[in-house]
């Protein structure tokens, strides 16, 4: 088999390239640079992510160490090792698995699929790890996307996923494990093949630039996109703001609520802790109470979750022993200063505020300690750079409201989407839609999103996906979804609706419309609110004037302030 060659003449180790087939052309990639930091230099042309956050460390007599802690279990470093090497074998001997091939990775935050996504990595494949709330069409639309031809699901989720498999022209199989992989149980038909398969495994030797994981994100056009990084972008996210300004360290517990198919949660969930050899207590589920249970139980030092999550607990958290916390990160939205104000008075810590994105692939504006100024999200990251622009490219000076741009050691490449990488990239710089003013001293200030996501309690909402769920609804002629200030939630979806039947009009088949979105698509997608309009506001052409919709909102809600 001919043995394909990335660019400067490094030879590839996957023999599958549909995925380098579909990136970008180079041209339109943003600017890297990985001599910001001394650790993004030092980088081998040939890196397995795999190996290296998991192998290093037992190579080094740190087997014993644990890794993930769940429910009433604790894998070690070793045990880590072994089922993921195990899993890696039965990809390859059983599976048929060829380097490069995409694998779909379906289930909650649990070891199972810890490992799962460490040994498809170790086999040379791809990991594509998706939400657990996602419904069936959601995923046969990332399937037949990134060409996936078998994919791994926690029985659990079986419903879903068999439902994918009957609408995708891709996938061909479908492996079950449980949680915790338990073979002598036999429940799954993948855990009764890793309890056979041999130990030990011969990790692929991918190249730096081998794509590592494909993670799919909705966006603006409702139409889910895929990121495209390598196995350096892995290391290069561990070794930025984890080692600079998060500044963990080997004794440190983590635990927190984003799911390992966000790159947020692949990040402080697995990738973070293992880079330092720390441990991860990983929850399926959580409330604000278990939340602060588990810090109690484990002596959970570090704890990540949105600032929907910090709000809630802030009144919770005198019941429970909290003195192992060090460190709290929050992510995924913007951290407005009460919910900050209230966690320090609740607790003595301040939250570390950070900005990323799935693109980008983790935070790459924050501050921390002494450096954290309250009400601004921080500073570029070490090994990023983060800049004020206008609509031209210009950078503004401070004071100046205009477009947040960014590059350092990762960036984005969308899969197979020439039109959103140029308006994600342009000379070179990545713009991840958020409209921010930069003060006199390097900090940045969060204004408001420049597109049609919405973000609610942490989770990214496309009004575009969920406008074009509804009008297959019989009772809607038209929609349009936008973001709802909302005081818990930050902001909610909400769906203006003009409906075939005007008489419709009520509480009743809002609730019908709402359980109709939550049937369709992941459940939290839903619109929150409905409101049942004669005709939605259009320009001349037609189009719909969303930003009109948003206005009204805006001072809907501050008018009742007031």
């Amino acid at each position: 088999m001919k043995v394909p060659f990335l660019p400067g003449g490094v030879p590839s180790a996957q023999v599958d390239g549909f995925a380098r087939d579909n990136l970008p052309p180079k041209a339109l990639w943003p600017r890297m640079d990985y001599a910001t930091l001394p650790e993004l230099g030092s980088y081998a042309s040939r890196i397995n992510a795999g190996t290296a956050l998991v192998d290093a460390h037992v190579a080094a007599g740190r087997g014993s160490r644990p890794a993930i802690y769940f429910e009433d279990k604790v894998w070690s470093y070793g045990e880590l090792k072994e089922r993921s090497d195990r899993l890696a074998r039965v990809l390859v001997e059983e599976l048929g698995l060829v380097p490069g091939n995409r694998v779909l990775l379906h289930g909650p935050n649990n070891p199972m699929m810890a490992a799962a996504w460490l040994a498809v990595l170790k086999a040379g494949g791809i990991a594509v790890a998706t939400m657990p709330l996602l419904r069936a069409r959601e995923l046969a639309f990332i399937i037949d996307k990134a060409a996936i031809g078998l994919a791994l699901c926690d029985t659990a989720l079986a419903e879903e996923m068999e439902g994918a498999k009957a609408r995708s022209a891709a996938l061909e199989r479908i492996s079950y494990f449980s949680k915790l992989g338990d073979g002598a149980k036999a429940e799954a038909d993948l855990d009764r093949r890793v309890a056979k398969a041999g130990t030990g495994f011969a990790a692929v030797d991918t190249a730096a630039d081998d794509v590592a994981l494909i993670a799919f994100t909705s966006g603006t056009t409702g139409e889910p996109k895929g990121t495209v990084h390598f196995h350096r972008d892995v290391m290069a996210m561990c070794d930025c703001f984890p080692k600079y300004t998060f500044k963990g360290e080997a004794s440190d517990v983590y635990t927190g609520s984003p799911p390992l198919a966000f790159t947020f949660g692949l990040g402080a969930m697995l990738c973070f802790p293992l880079s330092f050899g720390a441990a991860t207590v990983l929850l399926e589920r959580f409330t604000p109470d278990s939340l602060l249970a588990t810090v109690e139980r484990y002596r959970v030092t570090t704890l990540y979750t949105a600032p929907t999550g910090y709000r809630a607990m802030t009144e919770l958290a005198a019941k429970y022993r909290l003195s192992s916390l060090k460190k709290c990160v929050s992510a995924g939205e913007t951290l407005p200063l009460p919910t900050f104000e209230g966690w320090r008075a609740a607790t003595g810590l301040a939250i570390i505020d950070g900005l990323g994105s799935t693109e980008m692939l983790h935070i790459f504006v924050s501050a921390s300690g002494a450096e954290i100024r309250p009400g601004a999200t921080g500073k570029a990251v070490p090994g990023y750079e983060a800049a004020v622009v206008d609509d031209d490219g210009n950078r503004l000076p401070p004071g100046k409201l205009g477009n947040l741009a960014v590059w350092g050691p990762t960036g984005c490449r969308y899969l197979a989407n020439i039109e959103r990488q140029k308006a994600y990239v342009r000379a070179g710089w990545n713009f991840p839609g958020d409209v921010y003013v930069e003060d006199e001293d390097g900090y940045f200030h969060y204004q408001a999103r420049a597109d049609d996501m919405i973000i609610s309690a942490g989770y990214n909402i496309s009004g575009p996906e969920v406008e074009a769920v509804l009008p297959d609804h019989p009772k809607v002629r038209e929609c349009a979804v936008v973001a709802s200030p909302d005081a818990e939630r930050g902001f909610v979806a909400k769906a203006f609706v003009v409906l075939r039947e005007a008489k419709e009009a009520a509480p009743a088949t809002a609730k019908e419309l709402q359980e109709f979105v939550k049937r369709e698509i992941a459940p939290y997608k839903y619109p929150r609110a409905v409101e049942f309009v004669e005709a939605l506001p259009r320009t001349e052409t037609g189009k719909v004037q969303r930003f009109k919709l948003r206005q009204s909102e805006l001072a809907r809600t501050q008018a009742k302030a007031s």
